[in-house]
C-alpha cells in the first residue's frame, strides 16, 4: 500500500471535501466525517476540516429519505487537500456525463482523490483509477474488474495507492479515517477515537466480509454464509455447502433454521435475487447478463424466481 504526504505526521490542518451524490447512504457520510469531528474534540483544536459539496450545489437526497445540505457545487471543493466521493444507488442516473467530465478535470487539483461504496465506479468511469489498485463494495467487485481491466481490483476494506483511495463501504470508511488519524496524529489518538464509537481499528487489507463476524452464529453457519456470498454467480447446492463445512445437509438446515429462521437453499436464493435486484436498479446490464451474473440458467428462470420473491417482473424496476 503506497501512501503520499497526506499520511505523514503533521500539525497542519487537513481539509477534506466530501462530494455526496444523490442516493448515497447517511451512514457512509457519518462514517467519513464523525471520526474527524471526534479527533478534533480529543485534540482540542481543529486539526481536520471538511466541506460537503454536491454535483449542482443543491441539497442531496439520501437513501433514508432526508436531504443533506451542501456548501456548494463540486467547484467549491477546490482548496481542500483531498476529494472523496460518496455514492450508493442509481449510478446510471446520478453519475452523469457532466459530472464525470468535471471530476476528470478537477481531480489533479487534489493531493488525494477517493471514493466510498459505489463511488469507485464513478472514479473508474472518469478514468481516474486506471493503473491503480482499488476496491469497491463486495457486491460490485467482479463487475468492476470485468468492466475496467486496467484497474487492479482487490477485495480489501480500503486501498490507498499513491494519490488514490477506494473504500468499500460505511464501516471501512471509518476504518480509513482512523488510519488517516493514526498516520497524522499517532496510534493513541486513533484508539481514543475508535473507543468513542465502541469500535476497533481495522486494517485496509482485511477482507470486507469475515466468516466470524457474528459471534452469536455457529462457526459452521458463518462459514456456509461466507461461501454463499462468494458464489453468487456460481451457486452450489445446499448439500455441497453442507459437505464443505463438514456437516450433513439435515444438520446444516437445522442450524440455519435455529439461527436465521430459514433454510440454506432459501437463503442462498435470496442472496442471488437481492444481487439481481441491485443490478437491475443500479446498472444497465441486459437481463441475460444479470441472470448469468447471479447464477440463473436463463432470463426466464430469473424472471420466475424474481416475480415469486418480489411480486413483480424484473423489467418493472426499469420502467
Amino acid at each position: 500500500m503506497t501512501e503520499n504526504a497526506i499520511f505523514q505526521p503533521s500539525r497542519d490542518p487537513l481539509t477534506i471535501a466530501l462530494l455526496v451524490l444523490p442516493q448515497a447512504s447517511i451512514l457512509e457520510v457519518a462514517s467519513a466525517l464523525d471520526p474527524l469531528r471526534n479527533a478534533n474534540r480529543q485534540l482540542g483544536h481543529e486539526a481536520y476540516r471538511w466541506r460537503v459539496v454536491s454535483p449542482d450545489g443543491t441539497p442531496v437526497p439520501l437513501t433514508c429519505g432526508i436531504e443533506l445540505p451542501s456548501s456548494g457545487p463540486l467547484a467549491h471543493a477546490v482548496g481542500a487537500e483531498a476529494l472523496i466521493t460518496v455514492a450508493g444507488y442509481r449510478l446510471a442516473e446520478v453519475a452523469t456525463r457532466p459530472l464525470i467530465h468535471d471530476l476528470r478535470r478537477i481531480a489533479p487539483r487534489f493531493g488525494l482523490v477517493g471514493g466510498i461504496d459505489a463511488a469507485p465506479w464513478v472514479l473508474a468511469r472518469a478514468g481516474l483509477l486506471d493503473g491503480y489498485r482499488a476496491t469497491v463494495h463486495w457486491e460490485d467487485l467482479e463487475d468492476l474488474a470485468a468492466s475496467h481491466p486496467d484497474i487492479d481490483v482487490v477485495p480489501d476494506r480500503f486501498v490507498i495507492d499513491r494519490n488514490r483511495v477506494t473504500i468499500s463501504g460505511a464501516a471501512p470508511a471509518a476504518d480509513f479515517m482512523l488510519h488517516l488519524i493514526r498516520a497524522r496524529h499517532g496510534a493513541a489518538l486513533a484508539r481514543q477515537v475508535a473507543a468513542s464509537f465502541l469500535a476497533t481499528v481495522r486494517n485496509g487489507h482485511e477482507p470486507q466480509i469475515a466468516e466470524a463476524r457474528d459471534p452469536a452464529l455457529d462457526p459452521r453457519v458463518a462459514q456456509a454464509l461466507a461461501r454463499m456470498e462468494a458464489r453468487i454467480d456460481l451457486p452450489e447446492t445446499a448439500a455441497e455447502t453442507a459437505e464443505a463445512v463438514g456437516l450433513s445437509p439435515r444438520r446444516l438446515e437445522s442450524l440455519f433454521r435455529a439461527a436465521l429462521g430459514t433454510t440454506p437453499a432459501a437463503h442462498a436464493l435470496d442472496l442471488r435475487l437481492q444481487a439481481a435486484r441491485r443490478m437491475l436498479t443500479d446498472t444497465t446490464h441486459p437481463l441475460a447478463d444479470v441472470a448469468l451474473r447471479t447464477g440463473f440458467s436463463s432470463p426466464s428462470t430469473l424472471s420466475r424466481a424474481f416475480r415469486a420473491r418480489f411480486g413483480q417482473p424484473p423489467g418493472a424496476l426499469r420502467r
